[in-house]
């Protein structure tokens, strides 16, 4: 199937319907590649917001850039749940290894089709400590999938999703071709605060008549350094804790009062057998004592 775009000025009802083709093929290939989600973005949107600064906007980073493909796989919330845990670490890690094979399988696909496309690192640093130096990659996979109508960004700068709050993994595909934007959502995040206050190095602060928090990256990266040497990182208590996303009905973990007395409860009793399992994998597969 040929899905190349033809370009003509003079049949725009014919373009439209091109790219509707496209759309729906590109969707149809990162679904079966793997991203559980997947939304569009015009570069124009991240001009219009002005949250993103220049240099880190599609266009800066690849002129021929005209729209972006954003997609998410999930993280498994009763997994999340044991962080810090070898088994989180797993996870993290198979999810982060499956988003850099959709980004560079979707890519050249699209090349094979006669789109210009080009595919990014989910992450886009080489390690913690490179972080410490330079707290930014070169291009934000959150921001882009907000543009695209994925979620809303959170208190605690994640983004957060419908479907699955902020346990959610995100890469993008920038295309040389025009495409419409899906229809960008509300915020999501209800600024309860939980991730602020359940961080376990305090680098979330809430702003007073915001959403966005302060995020304290200097901190949060030199938690997660400790973390890796006991190899059960990343952290993740803010993507643990967040009430939204109809994943918490689905495993039947609604209420977030246990999160707020898990820790409490095991430095009193670290049997509790309400976090029974929980403690299990955490002893297991890693290094330290850390049960909570």
């Amino acid at each position: 199937m040929n899905i190349q775009l033809t370009r003509s000025a003079s049949d725009e009802r014919a373009e439209t319907k091109e790219a509707a083709v496209l759309r729906t093929a590109i969707t149809a290939e990162a679904r079966r590649l793997g991203a559980s989600i997947v939304g569009f973005a015009p570069v124009d949107r991240w001009a219009a917001h002005g949250e993103v600064p220049e240099g880190y906007r599609p266009q800066d980073l690849w002129p021929q850039a005209r729209a972006v493909v954003s997609f998410g796989v999930p993280m498994l919330l009763p997994i999340i749940e044991s962080t810090p845990s070898i088994n989180y670490q797993e996870m993290y890690d198979t999810s982060n290894r499956l988003l850099d094979e959709i980004s560079y399988r979707l890519s050249v696909w699209l090349v094979e089709q006669g789109i210009p496309a080009i595919c990014l690192p989910r992450d886009g640093y080489g390690s913690l400590e490179v972080l410490l130096k330079n707290p930014f990659g070169s291009f934000s996979h959150t921001y882009a999938a907000k543009y695209a109508g994925l979620g809303s960004v959170g208190m605690s700068h994640n983004l957060l999703t419908p479907q699955w709050g902020p346990r959610i993994r995100l890469n993008s595909v920038f295309l040389g071709v025009d495409m419409d934007g899906d229809a960008e959502l509300t915020q999501v995040c209800n600024g309860c605060g939980l991730c602020a206050r359940l961080c376990p190095v305090n680098a979330i602060k809430a702003r007073k008549g915001e959403i966005l928090g302060d995020l304290d990256k200097d901190a949060c990266t030199r938690h997660h350094i400790e973390l890796k040497t006991e190899t059960r990182w990343p952290c993740g208590v803010c993507v643990k804790v967040c009430p939204v996303g109809a994943d918490r009905k689905l495993f039947d973990s609604v209420s977030v009062k246990p999160y707020r007395d898990e820790k409490p409860a095991l430095e009193k009793n670290p049997d509790d057998p309400r976090f029974r399992r929980l403690v299990h994998m955490r002893r297991h597969g890693s290094g330290g004592d850390r049960i909570s």
